[in-house]
């Protein structure tokens, strides 16, 4: 009888070990989805304005544009920028770091005696 018990209880141990690794690669698997989605979620979105501005201005930005600008926004992001000014060819754009948002874009025409406030960053590329 004690060692029917015992069996039981080496049982329920092992049953619990394997249940124990299985949560933790499921925790793993479930971790590593989240921080995909925040990868993702790290992409500059255009707001409103920032769209209207392109286009009244016909800039047309490529997927590898996008890229840059978004490589720059990584880097002000690493070293702890919230609001930046980012100059990319003959554009300018403020961006929202914090909130993965291009706020406006402006073109070298109209760049010209403008003024950048409440920025902490800026970055040339």
């Amino acid at each position: 009888m004690i060692l029917k018990m015992i069996q039981k209880v080496d049982n329920l141990q092992k049953n619990q070990r394997q249940y124990n690794a299985g949560s933790r690669i499921n925790g793993t698997l479930e971790f590593n989805r989240v921080l995909q989605n925040v990868q993702k979620s790290n992409e500059l979105k255009m707001s409103a304005h920032a769209e209207n501005r392109l286009k009244e201005r016909n800039i047309n930005l490529t997927q590898a544009d996008i890229k840059n600008i978004n490589e720059a926004a990584e880097k002000i992001r690493n070293k702890g920028g919230r609001e930046a000014l980012i100059l990319y060819k003959d554009i300018a754009f403020v961006a929202s770091i914090r909130n993965n948002t291009i706020i406006t874009a402006v073109d070298s025409s109209n760049l010209k005696e403008n003024v950048f406030t409440n920025i902490d960053s800026a970055v040339i590329i």
